[in-house]
């Protein structure tokens, strides 16, 4: 091992090469800082190697096999249609390598240098990064920490044989014949639905009265009735209690309303939420780092550590919803405000998807939210099936929602459940951003037939002039 005694003076390192940590410093290159990023796994971080990508490769694939095997309402009819998952894998591996490998290349092309081990504070302007080959010191001016989180393990059911985390799902080389999934959140409803898809027979115990707690009712019945058409059971107001795993399958104990039951299946998954890289040998007590209790770093509106200035925190360590696209803006704005421009972190139009089907948005405030705050609200629901363009493809299901302030018609929210649903959110994150009042939105001329058509619909629908529905 080659161990450097002197320090290496740099304008700024970045601990974390996912989302959030190498669009960090891609963007304080960019504005001429000398930069290190250093991560002890791959480029890309979960996002790109164990979460984001990964699945929704695997999601495209689910739809595809589905697709063929429900071609006969369009007269389009495959017989034997049949998945060669290993395959499928191979697909998925290749997404990931290719994503991977663009960031290296984006990385190197701004002069960005990459440290492949791990780093540890000395004090609060100091760090060591080190492997098995060398161990090097870093002085810092500033230092940008995005170290990402992981699956929470519990107790009674910790990762190992047939009991699996998301990375392991991920990862099975083959469909199991039933999956039991703990958690019906955003994770455990994606694949969840995903694996349904391929055939797997699927029930997913879920604590709270509905999956994907935190959404609006309206989007999350949906969901469910597109679950319940693959086979999915779904368990509502249950709790898990333990687990009891053989070389051939996994048996889940769980009550509900004081009811013990069972059930048994090929494998277990455990999505109940993820845990922020923060403790470990990071050494952020050296750095002067203070965490809230959930170990979250204490930043102020520009990601600024409150207790060390020299060192920011983005991402799934801050407070805040655990979104790829959030770590890269909070890593944009730190950088900016490394470089000394007025740059600061404002979520009101940071959006949040699920690739369920049919795919929930949601950006801004629902009308609940609304009201809540004592914001006098205008909004309404135009639907899917009165749309050309999904009903030309067969995708009716959902709606569009709109939420505006009632006193100057400006947009402050907004929800859709429906086909594409990830894309259609982003004019109304543009909207919300801008100020964009509802008139702006039923003026702009969207071209036909698109589903994006439904977005100028609901604006119609809330000023109170729909055209393709009978307004009530």
């Amino acid at each position: 091992m080659v161990v450097g005694d002197a320090s290496i003076d740099i304008d700024t390192l970045v601990v974390g090469a996912g989302p959030g940590g190498y669009v960090a410093a891609i963007r304080a290159a960019q504005l001429g800082q000398k930069v290190i990023i250093a991560d002890k796994s791959e480029l890309g971080g979960v996002c790109l190697n164990r979460g984001c990508i990964p699945s929704k490769a695997l999601i495209a694939a689910a739809h595809s096999y589905e697709n063929a095997k429900h071609g006969d309402v369009f007269g389009v009819t495959a017989e034997n249609v049949t998945v060669d998952f290993a395959k499928t894998q191979e697909f998925k591996n290749g997404v990931v390598k290719q994503m991977t490998q663009g960031v290296t290349g984006l990385l190197k092309g701004n002069k960005v240098e990459v440290f492949k081990g791990e780093i540890m504070f000395i004090n609060d302007s100091e760090a060591r990064a080190f492997n098995e080959h060398e161990s090097l010191r870093y002085r810092f001016k500033h230092c940008i920490l995005a170290t990402g989180s992981r699956p929470v393990e519990l107790k009674p059911f910790p990762f190992g044989g047939r009991i699996m985390s998301s990375t392991e799902a991920l990862n099975l080389q083959g469909i199991p014949g039933s999956l039991v999934v703990i958690g019906g959140g955003v994770i455990g409803a994606e694949l969840g639905q995903m694996f349904s898809k391929f055939g797997t027979k699927v029930t997913i115990i879920e604590g709270t009265d509905a999956i994907l707690p935190g959404l609006d009712k309206d989007m999350t019945r949906l969901v469910a009735k597109g679950m319940e058409k693959t086979g999915i059971e779904i368990v509502t107001n249950a709790k898990a209690e333990s687990a009891e795993q053989t070389d051939k399958n996994v048996t889940v104990k769980y009550s509900v309303n004081g009811e013990s039951k069972e059930v048994t299946a090929d494998y277990l998954l455990v999505t109940v939420g993820r845990r922020p890289n923060t403790d470990g040998d990071l050494g952020l007590d050296l750095a002067n780092i203070e965490l809230t209790d959930r170990g979250m770093v204490k930043v102020d509106h520009q990601g600024r550590s409150v207790s060390n200035p020299k060192v920011f925190a983005i991402g799934d360590i801050v407070p805040g919803l655990a979104l790829a696209h959030k770590a890269s803006y909070e890593g944009k704005v730190a950088a900016e405000a490394i470089s000394g421009l007025p740059s600061v972190v404002d979520y009101k139009g940071m959006p949040a998807v699920v690739f369920s089907d049919p795919e929930c948005a949601s950006v801004g405030l629902t009308e609940k939210e609304a009201k809540e705050k004592g914001i006098k609200v205008k909004a309404g629901k135009f639907p899917f099936a009165a749309n050309g363009r999904a009903t030309s493809v067969n995708a009716t299901e959902g709606f569009v929602k709109i939420v505006a302030n009632a006193d100057n018609e400006v947009v402050i929210g907004a929800q859709i459940v429906g086909i594409e649903a990830s894309n259609l959110i982003a004019e109304l994150g543009l909207a919300i951003e801008m100020g964009a009042t509802l008139e702006d939105i039923s003026l702009t001329v969207h071209a036909h037939p698109t589903l994006g058509e439904i977005v100028m619909e609901t604006a119609e629908l809330v000023e109170g002039h729909p055209i393709h529905m009978i307004s009530r």
